[in-house]
């Protein structure tokens, strides 16, 4: 046992300071959640798009037939409900008691209150909080407490923090049951950045955590509140000097990337292998996800294919002005594009290599792509589902308009088709791949040697050690 870590009481009982991190769209289920619990810490099942199983145990392919975006999304909400309770069900029974049992939703995926009413009304007593972040969930506290469940906001700041509690967790501050500092340059998935903070210049946890409890106590918020660090988190003798401290009150510890890799996880073999492979720096903290949030992913094909096509761009006048004289005669239909003779250049030089055609941006600027990418990113635009609260790539936004309007962004790309192909065996250099920036420890960690893939129970085993 690592020394100094003791259980702390959640939800009425005593449970590990180890919390699996709910990562989105089948990358966590109830397999996953339910042996993190029988091992005596909290499970989280992610509530965003989750699996249903047909009666035979089999995954009932999410298929859209509704003609309009709104009605698509409205099968998109029942799917996410149907599948989100039926996770919470299997978890719970395979916790058999132990642990504890959390769901995890984005606040900025469409319809997040509907789905977080639909699930918490079917499994009641079953679900003790509420994990919740990508976005600002005033909301959460709300809905949370209205079912007798414990709510934990992720956040990257105490700035963020304390706009939520004054504006509607104080209301509720009973039913906080603790608050997810997130790392936003090195956990996986979506993160917290916000414009003040450089993307390449990661700053240390520790007084930004310190900060956040700070705020906390400034709320009158118990020091027994833990803060739970994620982000970044792989051997708890990294995080010795943090338990146990009085600067930073109780300190519990979120693993997002090293449960990907156990035999209960859901993930496919061959996702399972790629992160055997990861080196350091391989992992990407970038802008191109449709959510408008930074993001962290696997630096694969498919991410790079996408930093290419950003690179293939060039902005563009509708009439001649400052040094936009050339009118552009390549890439486009009509005669209303000026664009600078360097530019002229380069996009003649882009068609020539076969990109041929070129798209708007919503920030004024033209990207080249070929026709078969043309055809791909119409047709992903078509079929959207209204996946998120407002996406850049296809215009939805889930308001009585149901449009942004702005310009869909072809830089991006259909975050729900890629998360769906890769969690269900789609190709792991052709799909987006999330995994945090320590998941190059798979490859150089003892514990991993020989291809070795350990069950919930022998990893968190492990991890109670220290290692």
């Amino acid at each position: 046992m690592f020394k100094g870590l003791k259980p702390i009481i959640y939800n009425g009982q005593e449970v590990w300071p180890l919390v699996e991190g709910g990562k989105g769209v089948a990358a966590t289920n109830h397999a996953s959640a339910g042996a993190w619990a029988a091992a005596g810490g909290i499970g989280t099942v992610s509530a965003v798009n989750a699996d249903s199983y047909d009666a035979e145990g089999k995954i009932i392919p999410q298929v859209y037939n509704a003609l309009t975006r709104r009605e698509r999304h409205e099968e998109l909400i029942a799917y996410a409900i149907e599948g989100a309770v039926q996770q919470v069900k299997k978890a719970f029974e395979i916790a058999g008691g132990k642990g504890a049992i959390n769901i995890n939703v984005l606040w900025e995926m469409g319809g997040a209150q509907r789905v977080l009413h639909g699930v918490l009304e079917r499994t009641r007593g079953m679900v003790s909080g509420v994990t919740c972040g990508a976005g600002m969930p005033y909301k959460l506290s709300e809905i949370a407490a209205s079912y007798g469940v414990s709510y934990l906001p992720i956040v990257s700041s105490g700035r963020a923090f304390r706009a939520l509690w004054k504006r509607a967790y104080s209301k509720a501050s009973e039913w906080l049951a603790a608050v997810v500092y997130e790392d936003p340059w090195l956990a996986g998935g979506h993160n917290g950045l916000s414009n003040a903070e450089d993307p390449r210049a990661p700053q240390d946890p520790y007084p930004r955590v310190k900060e956040l409890r700070a705020v906390m106590r400034e709320g009158g918020i118990s020091d027994d509140v833990p803060i739970v660090m994620a982000g970044g988190v792989w051997y708890l003798r990294d995080w010795n000097d943090w338990i146990d401290n009085p600067e930073l009150g109780t300190i519990a510890f979120q693993f997002g990337t090293r449960p990907l890799l156990t035999q209960e996880s859901p993930i496919p073999e061959g996702w399972k292998s790629k992160l055997m492979e990861i080196e350091e720096g391989d992992v990407l903290l970038h802008r191109f996800s449709p959510t408008g949030f930074y993001s962290s992913a696997v630096r694969n094909p498919f991410l790079r294919n996408l930093e290419a096509r950003s690179e293939r761009q060039i902005p563009y006048s509708t009439e001649e002005a400052g040094d936009h004289t050339f009118q552009l005669d390549a890439g486009v239909k009509g005669k209303n594009f000026w664009v600078t003779r360097n530019d002229l250049l380069r996009a003649r030089e882009w068609v020539g290599l076969g990109f041929t055609n070129a798209l708007k941006t919503p920030d004024n600027t033209l990207v080249f792509v070929d026709q078969e990418e043309q055809g791909v990113i119409r047709k992903d635009q078509k079929d959207c589902m209204g996946c998120l609260s407002q996406c850049s790539f296809s215009s939805w936004a889930d308001t009585e308009t149901n449009s942004t309007g702005r310009l869909a962004d072809p830089r991006s790309f259909c975050i729900q088709k890629t998360l769906q192909d890769i969690a269900h065996g789609g190709d792991t250099d052709q799909n987006l791949m999330f995994a945090g920036h320590a998941a190059y420890n798979f490859k150089r960690d003892p514990f991993y040697s020989n291809g070795f893939v350990p069950t919930v129970k022998q990893l968190v085993d492990r991890i109670l050690t220290g290692d």
